[in-house]
């Protein structure tokens, strides 16, 4: 008679079986594509309690079953200050999740919400993101993974050009300015939100949202209005006209015109039309 599986095991086993080409393939692509797993490596994979971070979790769960790769993985969590509500849905998901984290209090919340000023969600997460890189550095990894998807590296290109006058993508992996030897990497970058929803519906898994003192009174799973949401909306009436418009999108920060530009910024040097025009010349990078 065959063992009956456990909830886990089955959660686990619908990752690379039912959503095998929406969730496990596209996620073995990134590290693949953009060599963001490596020999050696010991990652910190960051927990937010959100759905994206603890699926991100589960298939480096997976991938450290199956790869030929040898790394080994920290799962760590940050606490910025979550009501009591929040802080133990976390908890509880780790524990039918079955992943090992370790769980960090702070007073991010706190402090954002004294001298967050016009631009909250931005300072809040900067703060994050350095707690996090030092808590991993202590721990001995030399990667922090974020739980950043397809949908975010797609919606985020357009809110720079609609609300920040800038063409600006969000990069699969980035060394730390301020942590030496640190990286940061987005093994869910080619994953899209509608495919981790459905992995999340499929399972009857309910996870917090951003959950910060902007939104928490929100209902569960329900984010307020902003710049994103637009987006969101406006990619949505999109794609009711043509499916493909998110692959599009992505597809176009693979195949960017440089030459087509009349201006460009590398390393934070500007390169002008006019320096090719007026001079016939090839623009050259250097550092």
């Amino acid at each position: 008679m065959a063992k009956e599986l456990s909830e886990c095991a089955l959660i686990e086993r619908s990752i690379i079986t039912k959503f095998r080409k929406g969730i496990w393939t596209k996620f073995l692509q990134a590290v693949k594509q953009y060599k963001l797993i490596e020999e050696g490596d010991k990652i910190a994979v960051c927990i937010s309690g959100g759905k994206d971070s603890m699926l991100l979790a589960k298939c480096v769960q997976e991938l450290l079953r199956h790869s030929d790769i040898t790394f080994s993985a920290e799962y760590i969590v940050m606490n910025p200050g979550y009501n009591g509500e929040n802080a133990a849905l976390i908890e509880e998901n780790l524990k039918r999740l079955e992943i090992p984290a370790k769980i960090f209090q702070s007073d991010i919340f706190e402090v954002n919400e004294e001298i967050g000023g016009e631009h909250p969600c931005y300072l809040c997460a900067r703060m994050r993101r350095g707690f996090l890189y030092a808590r991993a550095k202590e721990l001995g990894c030399n990667k922090i993974a974020l739980g950043h998807h397809k949908s975010d590296v797609i919606e985020t290109t357009l809110m720079g050009m609609l609300f920040g006058g800038q063409i600006q993508g969000m990069m699969p992996k980035i060394r730390s300015a301020n942590f030496e030897g640190m990286e940061l990497i987005r093994p869910m970058y080619c994953v899209s939100e509608d495919d981790i929803l459905h992995w999340k519906e499929y399972n009857n898994l309910r996870f917090i949202a951003c959950a910060c003192k902007l939104t928490e009174n929100l209902p569960q799973g329900v984010q307020g209005q902003s710049g994103r949401q637009d987006v969101k909306q406006l990619i949505k009436a999109f794609r009711s006209r043509n499916p493909d418009v998110d692959a599009s999108i992505f597809k176009s920060l693979h195949n960017v015109q440089l030459d087509t530009l009349p201006e460009f910024k590398y390393k934070g040097k500007t390169f002008s039309f006019n320096e090719k025009y007026e001079r016939g010349v090839d623009i050259t990078f250097r550092d």
